[in-house]
This record gives C-alpha cells, structure tokens and sequence, in this order.
C-alpha cells in the first residue's frame, strides 16, 4: 500500500492557490458546457428542422468567428490583461446562450452562432494566459492537464444530467440546459471577480505584434498540425457523434448522453496519470502516439455505426470514446504547454491564442466536412479521419527536428529540468534520448512576476 499512496501523492500537481480557484471556475463553465455541447446539433436538426448539413455550417461559422476574433483576443490579452478578456467572453456567452431557444431558421442560428464565436474567441486564449500568468513555468504541463481534468469532469457530469433532461419530443426541455449554461458563465464570472487576481504585465507588451508570432515558422507550423488534429479529431467526436449516434447508428437521448459523458470520465480519470508520465519525454512523440491512439478510436466508431444500432451501438461507441479519452489526455499534457514555453514573455497571450485558434480552425474544417459527409455518405466520415491523424502523427514526428532543443522534452515539475535516459528508453515510444535543459529561465522570470501575492 506504501508504494501506492506514494504514487497518488507525487500525482499532486501542488499549484499555486490563484490556478486552484481559476480551476474552480473553470469546473463550473465545463459543467454548463457538457451541458449544452452534446445536444447542439441535435438541437438543430431535431427540434428545430434544420438539415445536419447546414447545422454543421452553423458550427463551422461558429469557429470561423472565433478563429478571427481570437487574433483581437491575444493581443488585449498581452496589453490589458487575460482576466479582463476572459470576463468579458463569459458575459457575452451568456447573451448567445439566452438567445438559442428563439431559433425558429438557419438564419436566426447563423446569427446566434456568430455571437457565439465572437465570445468564445476570446474566451479561451485568455483562459489560457490567465494559467500561464498564474503558474511558474516548470508547474505548466501539471497546471494544464489539471485544466482538462477539471474541465473533463464538468463537461461529463453536464453531459450525463443533460441526458436526462433533453427530449426531441419536448423541445422546452432544450431551453432548460441553455438557462443551466447561462448560469454557470454567471458562476465563474463570480470566482473570477473575488478569488482569481490578475497577473501582472509585461513591462513590454506595447513592443508586440502578430507579425512577430508568423515569423516563427516552428511555431505556425505547430499550431497548424494541431488544427489538422482537431479538424480529423476531436471536433468531430464532440460536434459529430452525438448526430451520427441518434440519426444513423438510433442511438436514444439519454444513451448519447452517457457516451459523451464516458469521453469527460476517462479524461478526469487519466489525466493527472499521463501528465505525471510525459514528464522527461519527448513531447513530438507523445502527440505521435496521440494520433495513432485517435485513429484507433474512429476506427470503432465506424465499426459501432457499420455492424450494430440502438444500445448495442451506443456500448462500441462507448468503448471507441475511452480510447480517445486517453489520447485526449496526451493532447492536454503536451500542447498548450509546449506552445507557451515557444512564445518570448512579451507574446504569451498571442502564442497561446494562435495555439488556441489552431482548435478554431480545426472546428470550422471539422464540422464543415464532417457534416457534408453526415448528411450524405456517414459511414465513410470516420475511416477517412482515421487516415488524417495517422497522417497527423507522422507529421508530429518530423516537426520535432524544428522545435528549440530546450522544449522537445516536458520537463519536471519539481526541478525543472528533464530526467536523463531511463532502462526503458529502448521500448517506451515517449521516451528521451539525452538529458535537456530546462525552459529558458526568462520564460520562468516572467512567470515569477507574473504572479500576485
């Protein structure tokens, strides 16, 4: 018992008390999220008569509006601060999410969907700031990974309530899970006014600009691998599933819920293990392993929606969404940390909103096609997906060879540094071959100032 009360103890990422109440918040909206993000395009189609291929339009406009008003975002994000951004993005969620239940055309979800994107846009390059301001710089892969954790966690508790709420055949009950989502922006708009600080600025953040941030070809070329990702990945298992599940595989609501939940659990559940994992090795390989981990998972999908229907499909669709849960968890322990140990201290927030409008890019490619491919040859979206994330993973493993030697490996939490060659180097696909150097110590200065209190 002594060696495994010792591993649940070094899984503590031991985090500031700022990033615990940020997280906190953060708990809160992810509920609200799981709440509403199963059941949108059903919402759409189903309730409101809107055909899958213009829902998935929708969603695409949606990430379209978000990918340029995130550019606005990581810039405010630098010169007045994340907190300030990140509270005004929630406000504004809150009015998009008041106004679904009045969708009655496609026009009117258009119109929703673009204020939508405009908030959410900013929302998460300066969530993403506001952690990285808040956390020194050799904690970030524990601080991120417990952000998917906890965001896991909310989204699979909403995603499981809201299964037991929303029925096609009571299209009121579609309007309940936007007013519990408007609630939980109002709840973290709280935590954020009277238990998050915010940090403090660069003394240099007037001298930034984005044409610095697309001169670092590693960096563009990063972020755009992760838009590939999220395009052939996770913006379809989110936006895609929950439809393809109901309308082809006859999936029922409540059976749709739990599948979306199972995706959150497995995530909260692995997390903290993955994080603890990575540490010392090689980032580029673990996003390789990633992708090959995903194609796995799509690959059941199709086998669920190709051989079975109803509670039998849902239980292989079930399964496929434990798989992707894990290589979920490689994603969060790796990507937004890398990308802000990249960015120069200066340009945090426009490294981390680029690194987050890769996910933008990835969700207006993702439902765009992927919706086209629903509406008209099903069964072919995930075998085809499957094939872009092997093709993701090999592009993960050429990209090491560009990215600053004191990065390729996620470093210890507790020194800072990366752990020399291990026995298993030899048959461990994430493992190191040299001892690196930690992240740049004016990365770890900045991340000292930074802090308040």
């Amino acid at each position: 018992m002594r060696p495994l009360r010792a591993y649940l103890r070094s899984l503590d990422p031991r985090l500031p008390r700022d990033v615990y109440a940020l997280q906190a918040g953060g708990l809160l909206n992810a509920f609200g999220n799981g709440v509403v993000l199963p059941f949108l395009i059903i919402y759409l189609h189903n309730v409101r008569g809107i055909s899958l291929g213009a829902a998935g339009l929708a969603a695409a406009t949606q990430s379209a509006t978000a990918l340029l008003s995130g550019f606005q975002a990581g810039s405010l994000s630098d010169r007045i601060g994340p907190r300030r951004v990140l509270m005004v993005s929630l406000a504004a969620m809150a009015v998009a999410f008041g106004l679904m239940p009045l969708i009655r055309t496609v026009w009117h979800a258009f119109a929703i969907y673009v204020l939508w994107g405009v908030a959410s846009g900013a929302f998460w390059p300066a969530q993403s700031a506001l952690l990285a301001g808040l956390t020194p710089a050799q904690q970030r892969t524990s601080a991120y990974a417990l952000q998917r954790l906890t965001m896991n966690v909310g989204v699979a508790l909403g995603g499981a309530a809201a299964g037991l709420i929303a029925s096609v055949a009571h299209p009121g009950s579609f309007t309940i899970l936007f007013l519990i989502d408007i609630a939980t922006f109002a709840l973290y708009l709280l935590v954020l006014a009277l238990r998050v600080p915010s940090p403090a600025l660069h003394p240099d953040r007037g001298e930034g600009s984005w044409r610095e941030v697309a001169r670092d070809r590693t960096m563009v070329s990063y972020a755009a691998l992760n838009a590939v990702f999220m395009a052939a990945a996770i913006a379809l298992m989110v936006e895609l599933l929950p439809a393809f599940a109901k309308n082809v595989a006859h999936v029922d609501e409540r059976e749709v819920g739990v599948v979306f939940a199972l995706d959150s659990v497995g995530v909260a559940l692995l997390q903290l293990p993955v994080a603890k994992l990575v540490e010392g090795r090689r980032r580029m390989r673990g996003l390789a392993l990633m992708g090959c981990v995903w194609a796995l998972a799509l690959l059941g999908v199709w086998a669920g929606g190709a051989w079975t229907t109803a509670t039998a499909a849902a239980a292989v669709f079930a399964a496929a969404t434990v798989v992707f849960a894990l290589g979920e968890t490689l994603h969060g322990a790796i990507h937004a940390p890398l990308a802000a140990d990249l960015a120069p201290p200066r340009l945090v927030g426009r490294y981390l909103a680029l690194a987050s409008l890769s996910w933008q890019a990835g969700w207006i490619a993702g439902p765009a096609a992927g919706g086209f491919f629903l509406q008209h040859a099903p069964l072919a979206l995930w075998p085809a997906a499957a094939g872009v994330n092997l093709g993701c993973a090999a592009w993960a493993l050429a990209l090491e060879r560009r990215l600053p030697f004191s990065v390729r490996v996620t470093p210890r939490r507790d020194t800072g540094k990366v752990a020399p060659m291990t026995a298993l180097a030899t048959i461990d696909p994430l493992s190191t071959g040299a001892e690196l150097a930690s992240p740049p110590s004016s990365q770890a200065g900045f991340a000292r100032r930074s802090r308040r209190g």
